[in-house]
């Protein structure tokens, strides 16, 4: 998934073990789905929390 706001999406990378095997990962962005106010309308978007909680900083 993908933030509408920022574009956030999944990032990728290795796990690396003790003995320095790499295998593939996944970093998963914390999105959720939210009601927010954009241009003075409602709007059902899917926001990271990261957004979320400056959404929430800014309007309250």
């Amino acid at each position: 998934m993908k933030c509408e706001l920022c574009s956030k999406e999944p990032m990728v990378g290795d796990n690396v073990s003790h003995s320095k095997r790499h295998t593939q990962r996944r970093w998963m962005p914390n999105i959720t789905k939210a009601t927010i106010v954009i241009d003075g309308k409602k709007k059902r978007v899917n926001i990271c929390t990261r957004c979320l909680r400056t959404q929430h900083k800014v309007t309250g």
